[in-house]
């Protein structure tokens, strides 16, 4: 298509904004204020020392906390040395993702209490095999860039669930992951696995493989474990995801514009303190950013609230020019059902469409507490539809064929044409939707969209061989057996699994 006209304009792919600039300034100059003036109450001595060498105001100091504003300079300072690209590298090398402005790249979530049985569908509490299970699905899904646990390891030792929980992920995939800790020694011991898993702390630094999931409490708090691992990680050169969860009318102001005003507080804090720290020290910053639902009290997943903030954060964040982590791919819905189908469709597309980076939480039911294997899968092809969405129209000579339609000529067929067939990347195919005809519809089975799921699940459970050798398992292994010794006087009843 030949283009003549001065100043032509291409869309290469569909937009999303949901805030202006002028409006991401008003929140972003209201979060210094608040930063500065209300402040943020601190648990741990260590994080109020460093923010206050760096010159933070301290007061109101407590036999446990104190309460640190931070003058807006200090942010401007700490943001002239944080980095805008993050980057994370599975165990095998050739998964990477590159966090950065509108670079997109969807996940699970992690920790839910419970899971949907794969074989009976019961919702039951969740343990290693599920971990495992989730991993093996996430490895297989080519539209899932990185891993959280979407489970905890609940038949093992709890003061050292996380490093079970971890072997079971590296079990199950070699994508990056986005890791928990039930403390500082947890990370700590995670590392250690890390560094065992690559071949070294040389390899680390060439591109570590998990990021640290840090959340500070709502409202305008944080707990000495937060801290802890704030500052462990900037030591560390570990990435780590600094994520407020606040909930509209509960811990945040009901207003839309108010809750982005603090979860903007609370992250600038972790901002400020890592790189105080350890300038360059890698920060992701978003987070869970919804509301409570009134009737239920529950903090809604499913909402458009939920999908219209996470939007609005990210507009932020690309305006700060620090990497976003999404939400997407969860509802409250109690089994994978319409109503689940429905939600992460949603959230799926706007998380997409405006650009967040890391998009975490798919395979999440009820609400954050139960994992279902079978929504991965169908939020899998989810994705896949709309990143087809996102490529656009493109408008070219080659996609304007206007010598094929001469050639074809009113009423003729372009079915048989070389560039027709030289073009079928144009039409997306769907893997587990279904377009048969009735009678092919009837003929397979009369099969519900559930149900093709369903066996998509325990297909790939079926196949998948070990990642790593034996040998390394005993040393990944023995990591998780020393944590559980150091801390036998605490649980007396340590189950162990095969």
């Amino acid at each position: 298509m030949q283009v003549r006209k001065t100043n032509y304009q291409v869309n290469a792919t569909p937009r999303l904004q949901v805030l202006s600039q002028d409006q991401v300034e008003a929140i972003y100059y209201s979060a210094l204020r608040v930063l500065a003036e209300t402040g943020v109450r601190v648990y741990d001595q260590e994080g109020v020392e460093v923010a206050h060498s760096g010159g933070a105001n301290v007061q109101d100091t407590t036999e446990d906390s104190s309460l640190v504003k931070i003058p807006s300079w200090m942010v401007d300072r700490a943001r002239a040395t944080l980095p805008k690209k993050v980057d994370l590298v599975g165990p095998d090398r050739k998964y990477r993702m590159e966090l950065y402005k509108n670079q997109i790249y969807f996940g699970t979530g992690s920790d839910t209490p419970f899971t949907l049985d794969p074989d009976t569908g019961e919702r039951r509490r969740s343990q290693y095999k599920d971990v495992r299970n989730a991993a093996r699905i996430a490895e297989a899904m080519p539209n899932l860039d990185f891993f959280m646990s979407l489970g905890i390891t609940q038949d093992t030792a709890v003061g050292t669930y996380d490093r079970w929980q971890y072997l079971a992920m590296l079990e199950g995939t070699n994508k990056p992951v986005n890791v928990t800790a039930v403390d500082l020694e947890g990370v700590r011991d995670q590392l250690e696995m890390a560094y065992i898993r690559l071949g070294g702390k040389d390899e680390w630094k060439k591109g570590p493989c998990f990021s640290l999931y840090i959340e500070p409490v709502s409202p305008l708090s944080h707990s000495k474990e937060v801290v802890q691992k704030l500052l462990f990680a900037s030591d560390h050169d570990v990435p780590f995801v600094y994520t407020p969860c606040p909930m509209a009318g509960g811990t945040a102001p009901t207003p839309l514009a108010g809750l982005l005003v603090q979860a903007l507080t609370e992250s600038l804090f972790g901002i400020v303190v890592s790189q105080l720290r350890k300038p360059g020290a890698q920060v992701i910053i978003g987070g869970l950013l919804s509301n409570m639902d009134m009737a239920t009290t529950i903090m809604a997943y499913g909402s458009p609230e939920m999908a219209l903030l996470s939007a609005g954060y990210t507009d932020i964040t690309k305006w700060l020019e620090v990497p976003m982590y999404e939400t997407a791919g969860c509802s409250d819905a109690k089994l994978f059902d319409e109503q689940a189908a429905m939600e992460a469709t949603i959230n799926i597309a706007t998380a997409a469409l405006v650009g967040g980076n890391m998009i975490h939480d798919v395979g999440y039911i009820e609400s954050g507490l139960t994992s279902s294997l079978e929504m991965i899968v169908a939020s899998d092809e989810i994705i896949d539809m709309v990143k087809h969405i996102l490529r656009g129209i493109p408008v070219f000579d080659d996609t304007v064929p206007l010598n094929l339609m001469d050639t074809v000529g009113p009423g003729g067929s372009f079915l048989d044409t070389d560039h027709t067939r030289s073009h079928k990347s144009e039409i997306w195919q769907p893997k587990l939707l279904d377009r048969l005809s009735r009678a092919g519809w009837e003929e397979a089975g009369k099969k519900r969209h559930g149900e093709r799921v369903h066996e998509r699940v325990a297909e790939v459970l079926k196949t998948q061989e070990p990642l790593f050798d034996e040998k390394m398992h005993e040393e990944l292994r023995r990591v998780c057996e020393l944590a559980d010794a150091r801390h036998k006087d605490e649980e007396l009843d340590v189950k162990m699994f095969t």
